[in-house]
């Protein structure tokens, strides 16, 4: 099974999933192209359905399903005829396709790619044609040049989509690297109780995008949003956000980036097949690869032609010859039996070459005229000339790096486009305030000791009876408090913890509703359960929190130091020994204390006899035990006349 897992990621990484260095195209794609050039179904023919072009790539060359030929969509096809790239077997060995196709420009970096393999995945973003192809012209000039020189010319991907990039240390790190990570956020302007988007990130699905956005105005996440809509059309993309009047707009933005994808992080991962093998490159070693290809491309081209004119040649110099003794050479060939005689003929009287007497014999009657002389010596003339240009290219390495640059010229003069994504050297910090996004509304808050909770508007309560509130069998109710979203709920359990709970993340319910268990805000132990719950209006009141456990021990602590900034799991309080469990939590500011225990015994002592400790200290002993066990403590006021 190892073996055979070995040849199959083998074969995905080669031949599935990563692009070849030189031409940027992963074999599904060099497929397509390849099948469609044979086919001539080229840019200027008319269209064609695809599922023809479909069906003739996995019939000859690519032996997988539909699915992948469908998604392989790339936009680069060139003339590969000339003998420019190597060729090899297809699947089945019926025929020959390209091992590699002939790129006009570095397709790698301009049109990007990603894909996922065994042990391997690659992301490399698009890049801007002209900045690609300045850039690899100066590579040509100076091949040793810094990164620093390249990033001259190539500032950094330019995406289609456009939006802002932000941290040039990312991009530098991807390109001397291969790896790198870069914040693509979206282009933003601020309208009169507005927020309109004009460009969203690279491969950012805009309706889901806009849903998300909506979610957050419906579940009331954050204040101030009235409407999320789509007002794109084909002048281009629009999402606008109308806000409330007094809302914090900058504050919803930054809200939403955080939050939706109108912000997202973007990973380069440069990893190519170079000489069949996965690399990871940085950006002078794509450049080196793709040079050092289309130097190979140019000179099997020149070569091809080269020996294409030197043939051509021949058989001209053998035409105009021909004509020059044309009454002989007619005689000659009437006089023979057939073409293959005539052939031989011409070349044991006249010394053709037998090449030279094919032509001779199946030229048509109508070149036989003076002007189709002239043309034939115009023709010597630009081969000889051709043949030249043709043989500097081969001898003379500059000359070759001239008809470089001259044909990547051409391309970027005909199709660059101005850059459409703009680059922030730094990454922008996003904050929130996140207390004036919580929409303020006044709130039921209920807490059981099984620890469920919810909140509930003041409407849904006022409409409803205490006993309609739906609980499971067994359960109580430990807190039933009038609270605002803008306040803050400590939640006390058994296991000496707290939850810090801000009561605007409190699930929004009805009255009658069953409440959502705490785990699902913070994270809890799955045997702790709720002692005592505590509305916190402000933290700053001189109010002392003071726990009691089974175990006899007492702490108290002050209110403000339970207010916390991150709450994302149970914070200790107390600190538990020997499976002691804490068994309550009072937080008022009466005097006097009493403890009871099991067996009926009770203690009773001022609460300043307490010395208050910080939140992580342990507590004190709080009465003495002999077989015995702490059920309660509580605080009561010098004037009690009864303690429940």
């Amino acid at each position: 099974m190892g073996e055979r897992f070995g040849t199959y990621s083998k074969y995905i990484i080669q031949d599935r999933a990563i692009p070849d260095v030189r031409d940027g195209l992963k074999p599904v794609q060099r497929r397509i192209l390849y099948s469609m050039y044979k086919e001539k179904n080229t840019f200027d023919k008319p269209y064609k359905k695809s599922a023809r072009a479909v069906g003739d790539v996995m019939g000859k060359y690519h032996p997988h399903g539909d699915s992948s030929i469908y998604e392989a969509i790339v936009r680069m096809l060139q003339d590969i005829d000339k003998d420019t790239v190597t060729m090899a077997p297809n699947y089945d060995d019926t025929l020959l396709e390209p091992t590699v196709l002939p790129s006009r420009f570095p397709n790698l970096l301009v049109n990007g790619t990603t894909g996922i393999s065994a042990g391997y995945a690659t992301n490399i973003p698009p890049h801007n044609l002209g900045e690609v192809i300045d850039a690899t012209i100066d590579r040509l000039d100076h091949p040793n040049s810094t990164l620093e020189e390249v990033m001259q010319f190539i500032k950094g991907p330019d995406f289609p989509t456009g939006a802002i990039l932000e941290g040039i240390d990312g991009i530098k790190s991807a390109y001397q690297t291969g790896r790198g990570k870069i914040i693509l956020k979206s282009k933003v302007t601020m309208e009169k109780n507005k927020i309109v988007i004009h460009e969203i990130p690279y491969e950012v699905n805009k309706a889901l995008l806009v849903r998300k956005m909506d979610e957050i105005r419906i579940d009331k996440k954050m204040d101030g949003i009235l409407e999320v809509r789509d007002e794109s059309d084909k002048d281009g993309l629009r999402i606008v956000v109308d806000l409330k009047k007094d809302a914090n707009a900058e504050n919803i933005l930054n809200y939403f980036y955080k939050n939706t994808e109108l912000q997202v992080s973007y990973n380069f991962n440069n990893v190519v097949i170079v000489n069949r093998r996965p690399m990871l490159l940085g950006i002078l070693g794509i450049l080196d690869a793709y040079i050092a290809h289309q130097k190979e491309v140019v000179t099997r081209r020149s070569e091809f032609d080269l020996r294409t004119a030197k043939a051509r040649y021949h058989i001209v110099e053998g035409l105009i010859k021909a004509i020059s003794i044309l009454d002989e050479v007619i005689k000659t060939i009437r006089s023979s039996k057939n073409k293959s005689d005539a052939i031989e003929n011409l070349v044991k009287e006249y010394d053709f070459t037998e090449k030279q007497a094919d032509a001779i014999v199946t030229l048509q009657l109508y070149r036989l005229t003076n002007t189709d002389i002239v043309s034939l010596q115009e023709e010597m003339e630009k081969l000889l000339d051709m043949m030249k240009k043709l043989e500097a290219i081969l001898g003379d390495e500059k000359v070759l790096i001239k008809v470089l640059k001259k044909e990547l010229k051409e391309i970027k003069d005909k199709y660059a486009t101005p850059r459409k994504t703009e680059i922030r050297d730094e990454i922008t910090e996003i904050k929130i305030d996140a207390i004036s996004m919580i929409p303020k509304e006044d709130v039921m808050v209920v807490v059981t000791n099984e620890g469920y909770i919810k909140r509930t508007s003041l409407r849904s309560y006022a409409a409803s009876n205490i006993e309609d509130l739906t609980l499971k069998e067994k359960d109580y109710i430990v807190g039933l408090y009038n609270m605002n979203t803008l306040d803050t709920l400590l939640v006390f359990t058994n296991l000496g913890n707290y939850l810090y709970i801000p009561v605007y993340e409190i699930p929004d319910l009805k009255w009658k509703e069953m409440g959502k268990h705490m785990s699902n805000i913070i994270t809890v132990d799955p045997d702790e359960y709720v002692v005592n719950a505590m509305p916190v209006y402000d933290f700053d009141q001189s109010l002392y929190i003071t726990s009691f456990t089974r175990n006899g021990m007492v702490k108290r602590t002050l209110l403000k130091e339970f207010k916390v900034s991150r709450y994302s799991k149970a914070i200790n309080m107390m600190k538990l020994k020997d499976k002691d469990e804490v068994v309550n939590v009072t937080y008022s500011v009466d005097t006097n204390v009493l403890v009871v225990t099991k067996k009926g015994y009770g203690l009773w002592y001022k609460t300043s006899d307490i010395n208050p400790v910080g939140i992580k200290a342990s507590g004190v002993k709080s009465i003495n035990l002999r077989d015995d066990e702490v059920v309660s403590g509580l605080l009561f006021p010098n004037d009690s006349e009864y303690i429940t």
